[in-house]
């Protein structure tokens, strides 16, 4: 029998079979270093997977009341391109009437669909994987300036010390991921214990 809403070890074995988690020594776009690498993607080409971990995400929002007594008049967004196919998965599991994604560009967040003020359901916010929550957070304050609300937000991964909440709103996730960053190669290797000579895979 399949769980209604999966482990953390259950989300933490498909991602790594399908090798969206990754170890190793990575070099973040902002210069920090870390051994483990995320590569959500991998996990989401299955289909059986991407419905387990979205439908799993679902009904976490589901049992909150305040979600649940709107649907199905609700809009799910996500953040980025990366977490659309979490959004369009949990859309179809809450039977949400609509959906919206923005993107990065010139380094301000935004939708590219046309909007109109307070078109937008009330939504919930959902991404693949939430590192610092700062996607999470300039989504909410878009949100927010078009006359909407946020009534959830969450992703499958969620890194511990990314924000428990945003205005209030609990950040939901399927599984919480205990990640070490470093400011250099020499810190990661004195912290990690870790001398490999191998190179740093760079994002």
């Amino acid at each position: 029998m399949v769980d209604l809403i999966p482990s953390g070890e259950s989300v933490m074995k498909i991602l790594k079979e399908t090798g969206a988690y990754r170890q190793g020594h990575f070099v973040f776009p902002n210069g920090n270093h870390a051994s483990h690498y995320f590569q959500m993607p991998l996990a989401f080409r299955f289909y059986d997977n991407s419905r387990v971990m979205s439908v799993g995400l679902s009904r976490k929002f589901r049992m909150d009341k305040s979600v649940s007594s709107r649907l199905p008049k609700i809009s799910i967004i996500s953040p980025s391109p990366g977490g659309i196919p979490v959004a369009f998965a949990v859309r179809e599991a809450l039977n949400a009437e609509q959906i919206y994604w923005a993107e990065l560009e010139d380094g301000k967040r935004q939708f590219r669909q046309y909007l109109r003020d307070v078109e937008i359901h009330p939504c919930i916010i959902v991404d693949d994987l939430i590192r610092s929550g700062s996607a999470m957070r300039e989504t909410f304050e878009l949100v927010k300036a078009l006359g909407s609300t946020v009534i959830g937000c969450g992703a499958i991964v969620k890194f511990e010390d990314s924000p428990k909440e945003i205005d209030g709103i609990k950040v939901q996730s399927l599984l919480e991921f205990d990640c070490s960053f470093y400011k250099s190669h020499e810190e990661w290797q004195e912290k990690e214990g870790n001398d490999s000579a191998e190179e740093a895979v760079r994002f």
